[in-house]
């Protein structure tokens, strides 16, 4: 294998006038498609479920549930780093178009699934830890190949359009899996096979290494072994934490937890002392020292900490409050949550690609804080809205946040990459991306234990109050009272009512026709979790908007405009005009020091 990455074909000989925007649009593409299928499978999980006939109510269940969806982010976090690195060894073309055939052949396997039930389900995970893998490759490569392929002059631009269509890939995915999963749930995988086949021969076609490569370096494989080991444990502790322990609501105290947890942050520090002391480390720790690249990719963390859960809380508030409330069966609600959900992107789309455009002649620092603060007003917005709201509120805010997003992610992402050397533009942008998907993990296990904890103090008494109200016997309302929060919440999140499954036809036997109405009806439950919700749902707002302002902080230090030293012909004006470090010393394990303009 390393031999066919080592060779360097397509290299030589001039390049297409138009190479840039072919490089573009390859990997917008492959992005888009690596985010997409981060967020299909959350509104297409509950005709997953069906089809593999498996109870998602049942608490054992939760844990196919949360790896279904959370296992491709880990995958594409812990891998993202190394796959960075490779590529600026053996070349970052080569690295990514093997990304596009791992991921289509991951995408076709996952819908032949034949199996049903805990095995059916332990096939699909399996098969997104792989199409994780597919993911990480094309992640790891393609900012630094739309780095290589454009001047320093038009990479806002270009990785605005490139960064912003993988972040709306996100929401993207929501429709598409309402559309797809309830005509049959493996369209929700079939759909990226034909435009993955299509990816891996125009990549492979047209694609070139432009970047320098760094042939004498050697893997560094004790690094590799531990950052993986630490980060896996740690977020495997995340999926278990929010997961029930005895009579707690959740498990962050329980032994598992603590010892994962530990461990994980064991490996991590063993990872550190590593990476000082390696002659080819894996984690470049010395570009910390750019103060672009380490202001941007903090803020690219804190960001992503704000933003990963929130995709969650919201799909919850419509699919299993607001949309039944108003009328929308529960198996229509996936479709309608997405649709729902559409201002958030169209802000997205069109703020990005013109922020990142006005960040290569203004600079990054006053979209990125303006974006940041922005985003913490409108979840201050959002915290004042009711649970039953007005939609055109509701999309108000959606659209407004989208725009935030949009400032902030392109002319960051931009910034980051401009502040690399060449040789490092892997390994950089891929860190940057890690600190990403990491905060996006441990944003949903912040946001899921901030519910679960506002769910759990007030749930059981409303829902046992609710029951009784309605002629349930009291020892069965208190039991069905004490029912986990997660499975609670869970329940929301797919858009299922679980009412009928908790009392069971014994129970509802005994009941009149009216009360059999109401409690299996649309509203009975959306009405009962929404006082409790809504406790939840501000806590985690508040920790949001704390997250959005520390990153606008962070992202108003990074300075001026910085471009690295030895691209400066490219970006006319900006020489001269300030320096960083002070005094124009240049670190000498990464070469020219690069310029700034305040």
């Amino acid at each position: 294998m390393f031999r066919w990455l080592s060779s360097n074909r397509r290299t030589d000989g001039p390049l297409p006038g138009n190479y840039k925007w072919i490089a573009l649009s390859n990997t917008t593409l492959a992005v888009l498609l690596a985010t997409l299928d981060g967020s299909i499978t959350i509104i297409a999980m509950p005709d997953i479920f069906r089809g593999i006939h498996l109870n998602p109510l049942q608490p054992g269940n939760s844990f196919y549930l949360l790896w279904m969806v959370l296992g491709y982010l880990i995958v594409s976090s812990v891998l993202v780093v190394s796959l960075g690195r490779l590529g600026d060894m053996f070349g970052r073309v080569k690295i990514y178009n093997l990304g596009f055939v791992v991921y289509t052949v991951a995408s076709l396997l996952l819908t032949i699934d034949w199996m049903t039930g805990a095995a059916g389900a332990t096939y699909l995970v399996v098969l997104r830890l792989v199409q994780g893998v597919g993911g990480a490759f094309l992640l790891a490569n393609a900012a630094a190949i739309v780095t290589d392929a454009f001047p320093s002059n038009q990479r806002g631009m270009a990785l605005g359009i490139n960064n912003i269509v993988g972040v709306s890939g996100m929401f993207v995915g929501l429709v598409l899996g309402g559309l797809l999963a309830p005509i049959d749930w493996r369209l929700v995988f079939l759909i990226s096979v034909p435009v993955g086949l299509f990816g891996t021969v125009w990549a492979y076609l047209n694609l070139r290494e432009l970047g320098r490569t760094q042939r004498d370096a050697r893997i560094d494989w004790a690094g590799n072994i531990t950052f993986a080991l630490g980060l896996i444990l740690i977020m495997v502790s995340i999926t278990y934490g929010i997961r029930p322990y005895g009579t707690s609501a959740m498990g962050w105290t329980s032994p598992r937890v603590l010892a994962l947890a530990g461990s994980g942050v064991l490996f991590l520090i063993a990872f550190v002392m590593i990476e000082l002391r390696a002659e080819d480390p894996m984690f470049r720790l010395p570009l910390l020292r750019i103060r672009a690249f380490s202001a941007g990719t903090v803020s690219t963390f804190l960001a992503a900490i704000a933003r990963g859960g929130l995709m969650f809380m919201l799909i919850i508030w419509l699919q299993g409050i607001w949309l039944p409330e108003h009328g929308v069966s529960f198996t229509s609600t996936p479709l309608q949550a997405g649709l729902a959900m559409l201002p958030l992107t169209i802000g997205m789309l069109f703020a990005g690609p013109l922020s990142g455009a006005l960040s290569d002649r203004y600079g990054a620092r006053g979209f990125a804080t303006g974006g940041m603060l922005a985003t913490a007003a409108t979840f201050v917005w959002m915290w004042l809205l009711p649970i039953d709201f007005n939609y055109l509120e509701f999309a108000g805010a959606l659209l407004l946040m989208g725009v935030s997003f949009g400032m902030f992610a392109s002319p960051n992402r931009a910034a980051v990459m401009n502040s690399l050397p060449p040789e490092d533009r892997g390994a950089g942008g891929a860190m940057n991306q890690t600190f990403q998907n990491s905060a996006q993990v441990l944003s949903v296990g912040i946001f899921f234990s901030l519910m679960i904890a506002g769910l759990a103090a007030n749930l059981p008494h409303t829902l046992t109050a609710g029951l009784r109200a309605h002629g349930v016997p009291l020892a069965k309302a208190a039991a069905i009272g004490h029912v986990p929060a997660v499975s609670v919440l869970f329940s929301a999140f797919l858009g299922y009512n679980p009412a009928r499954s908790l009392l069971g036809a014994g129970v509802l036997s005994h009941l009149n026709a009216h009360n059999v109405a109401v409690l299996t009806g649309r509203s009975f439950f959306p009405a009962l979790i929404a006082g409790p919700f809504r406790d939840g749902l501000h806590t985690a707002f508040v920790f949001a908007v704390i997250a959005c302002l520390i990153a606008a902080v962070t992202s108003a230090m990074r300075g001026g405009v910085y471009h690295h030293g030895d691209e400066l012909q490219a970006a006319d004006g900006f020489a001269g005009e300030g320096e960083w470090p002070p005094g124009g010393a240049a670190d000498p394990e990464l070469g020219a020091a690069p310029a700034t303009r305040a």
